[in-house]
């Protein structure tokens, strides 16, 4: 591989709209932000920090073009920048949406935080002020957000959320004096909500009328945020060089494996840099969905079963047996197979509906998935196999992310979970020659051989007339 040839430079544009907690409104104003951005004529490209599914969702459905996760818990500082500057091709700009607060990390702690994004990738920050309940004291909180850090904050700009517009004056000047550039404000206004779910938002395709809701934002940030302001801090952003991306020079098999890729309203929880790397290998993905299609794609030789919500969809998905049927054929002919929370509800026995209702599902695995009323092992963990199979040999590790309401009567035991500051560990997850299966997302970048090994064992299979 020529290094040289392939090293990227990360040199565009870009801005990291960062917020003071969860649900201050980052989602919706990035969104919004992104649609005025193209209403100007320039192609903006979307990031998400953290592990979240959704969010990228709605970014992809303003922009056309996949969000690209950024997450320093699964990302080095090299990989951070360095899929900034590859999912920017042929972009103007680099819109980066925070996750939860933004120096909320691992505990009470700023590790794994958007904080460790924006200054991993050298992007100036606009922090998003709630203001619903406050006067004065929202300054308070931009003071405290500028004060926290021992180091620079990074925060340029704030745009105030929630703030009548009679107020946005006395905030403006008050935040000019604390040294930051006030870019507009939100003014309340229920007519831009977006609805909440168990797991947080809805995904884009659900909400009634997301294009008239995306319009009327836009236009209402149009008249109350500074747009130009906007354009000249990222515009502030210092060149950073991006290395190489993993697997970018290698030379991928010239009929690369099948692997079915399970997408559709049911299963949408997957990090576009997994495909992207799966690609990089050669693999051919070939999407299908578990809802509506009756057999796998012709040529099969892996299957990656990604979460999403299976529960809301359970009995359409329960009421397809030719695909139950055809998933069934496939694990026993040894097909190799990833399967990620929602994937891994997919293969049991049964899985309880939101309704209540118990459903049969593909029976791989000898377990009943039931609701559990509360959110489960939730966040980053790293998992050690205790045996050898699909991903590699016992001992070996990958990091992963749960976040499910969902859990399971077989869990699994084959992996030892570890929480990142030690306080807690379990047992969870299938680990076989031909198949991994557990609640715990992947990330490949955070392990290139999981994706090697799993892109060399389907390249090995061999499909039959049985599967």
């Amino acid at each position: 591989m020529d290094a040289g040839k392939d090293a990227l430079k990360l040199e565009k544009r870009r801005i990291l709209l960062a917020g003071t907690g969860s649900g201050c409104g980052k989602t919706t104003i990035t969104a919004g932000l992104l649609q005025c951005l193209q209403d100007r004529g320039l192609r903006a490209a979307a990031f998400k920090c953290g592990p979240d599914y959704i969010d990228p969702m709605f970014h992809e459905r303003v922009t056309g073009r996949p969000s690209v996760n950024l997450d320093p818990f699964f990302c080095s500082e090299h990989d951070l920048r360095q899929m900034m500057a590859s999912g920017s091709a042929g972009s103007d700009i680099l819109v980066a949406e925070g996750v939860m607060g933004y120096y909320d990390g691992v505990g009470f702690s700023a590790r794994y935080s958007t904080y460790e994004v924006a200054a991993a990738t050298e992007t100036p920050v606009i922090l998003i002020v709630n203001c619903r309940g406050l006067g004065a004291s929202a300054v308070a909180v931009l003071k405290g957000f500028l004060d926290w850090p021992a180091a620079d904050s990074l925060i340029r700009g704030v745009i105030f959320n929630q703030l009548p517009e009679r107020l946005y004056p006395e905030a403006s000047a008050m935040a000019r004096r604390l040294g930051v550039t006030p870019v507009g404000y939100i003014p309340s206004d229920s007519r831009l909500s977006l609805r909440s779910r168990h797991l947080g938002l809805v995904t884009a395709e659900e909400v009634e009328d997301f294009d008239r809701k995306i319009r009327l934002l836009a236009e209402t940030m149009k008249a109350t945020v500074d747009l130009d302001a906007v354009l000249e801090i990222a515009d502030s952003a210092p060149a950073a060089d991006a290395g190489t991306a993993p697997f970018a020079g290698a030379e991928p098999a010239e009929a690369g494996p099948v692997i079915a890729v399970a997408k559709d309203r049911a299963f949408c929880f997957m990090y576009r840099e997994n495909l992207t790397m799966l690609e990089r290998l050669g693999c051919r993905l070939e999407y299908f969905s578990p809802l509506r299609d009756s057999v796998l794609p012709e040529g099969t030789q892996g299957i990656l079963l990604s979460g999403g919500y299976p529960e809301l969809h359970v009995a359409a998905l329960s009421a397809n047996t030719a695909m139950l049927q055809s998933i069934r054929k496939a694990a026993a002919a040894g097909m190799p197979i990833l399967a990620e929370c929602g994937g891994f509800m997919y293969l049991h026995n049964t899985l309880e509906g939101e309704d209540g209702i118990v459903y049969p599902m593909a029976g791989v695995i000898d377990g009943d998935c039931f609701a559990a009323g509360r959110l489960t092992r939730f966040g980053y963990v790293t998992a050690t196999a205790k045996k050898d199979g699909l991903l590699g040999k016992t001992g070996m590790q990958f990091r992963g992310h749960e976040f499910h309401y969902w859990d399971s009567t077989a869990a699994g035991s084959d992996f030892r979970a570890d929480k990142p500051d030690g306080s807690r560990s379990w047992d969870c997850g299938f680990h076989t020659e031909t198949m991994y299966a557990g609640f715990p997302h992947l990330h490949f970048r955070a392990c290139p051989e999981v994706c090697v090994r799993f892109a060399e064992k389907c390249a090995a299979f061999r499909p039959s007339e049985d599967c």
